[in-house]
């Protein structure tokens, strides 16, 4: 996933050969300062230990993407990203140099994630320093898959499941979610030099990588973004039919986190798919009005949405 990390630092402390054991809290974000992200919006239903996992996930899924976005010398992300993914193994193994590794791998013993997820995580984030383009969807959904899904399906480990097919869930959210983010930062990413709409829908709409990169808004463009919009509101369709109704209480932070994406894509949709102009964001008491109207479903009788309707679209 696209997430932005403002800290000139976090190399040195992520990098250096040695880290003092004293220095846990520079690999750990302060939450504090984004109370109203969607990713703390979406998270403070979560009992404290389980909240905690999820803060260890999140500090080294952000941690593992800024290695990729950091302005650098594409040979030296290659290389931090290689050294990064040794440490992972290493904490697979028991222990890593770095404080941060060593309690994800404490969170992976505890709630017993796989550690292919991680590695497919990883995988996600080499496609970004070697691909700069997609030549179909089909390429594009591996690496949805690999950056999105397999966050999902780590959550859903910490929050716990029934009925197995709530995997399925979480694997069509997160390509939902990441679908989402790709139209949202089309203009940052052209920036980077990154475009991750498919070769094969640009040609099939007649508009040129050229236009995209210079952020030509016209009547194409317009097609081109409904064609995806709709691609990615399928994955949410996916997501919410492949999610228990047993699971959902447990699912409560994710369809939190989802309900908020579906409302940015709609509001992507709202805006005419103009995301050139002025990056389109959810003003935080819309994200806080979600997490009550779901809290709030999650403490009535499990057939009252039958009756009257509560849940949100995705």
């Amino acid at each position: 996933m696209r997430i932005d990390l403002d800290s000139e630092g976090v190399y040195l402390a992520i990098l250096e050969s040695t880290v003092p054991a004293h220095a846990a809290h520079i690999l750990v974000p302060d939450y504090s300062q984004n109370r109203l992200s969607n990713f703390y919006v979406s998270f403070l239903s979560l009992p404290p230990p389980k909240r905690e996992a999820i803060e260890t996930i999140y500090a080294f899924c952000r941690y593992t993407d800024d290695i990729v976005d950091q302005d650098a010398d594409p040979k030296e992300k290659h290389k931090r990203l290689r050294q990064w993914t040794k440490e992972v193994q290493r904490a697979l193994d028991g222990a890593s140099r770095f404080q941060l590794l060593n309690s994800l791998g404490a969170v992976i013993r505890r709630f017993k994630i796989p550690a292919d997820h991680f590695r497919e995580l990883l995988k996600g984030m080499e496609m970004d320093l070697r691909k700069q383009r997609y030549e179909t969807f089909n390429e594009l959904e591996i690496y949805c898959y690999r950056a999105a899904s397999t966050v999902g399906l780590i959550c859903g480990e910490v929050f716990g499941y029934h009925q197995p097919k709530t995997k399925e869930y979480a694997i069509n959210l997160g390509k939902a979610l990441q679908l989402t983010n790709i139209l949202r930062d089309i203009k940052s990413d052209a920036r980077r030099g990154r475009i991750y709409i498919p070769q094969e829908d640009l040609r099939r709409f007649g508009y040129t990588e050229e236009e995209l990169l210079e952020g030509r808004y016209n009547e194409r463009f317009v097609a081109l973004m409904k064609f995806e919009c709709e691609r990615a509101r399928a994955y949410f369709r996916k997501a919410k039919a492949s999610l228990a109704e047993e699971d959902k209480p447990l699912f409560l932070a994710a369809r939190i986190m989802g309900n908020i994406y579906y409302l940015l894509l709609r509001r992507i949709e709202s805006k005419n798919y103009d995301v050139f102009s002025k990056r389109i964001r959810l003003a935080p008491p819309v994200k806080l009005l979600v997490a009550m109207v779901l809290r709030l479903r999650n403490g009535l009788p499990r057939n009252f949405h039958r009756y009257v309707r509560t849940e949100l679209p995705a």
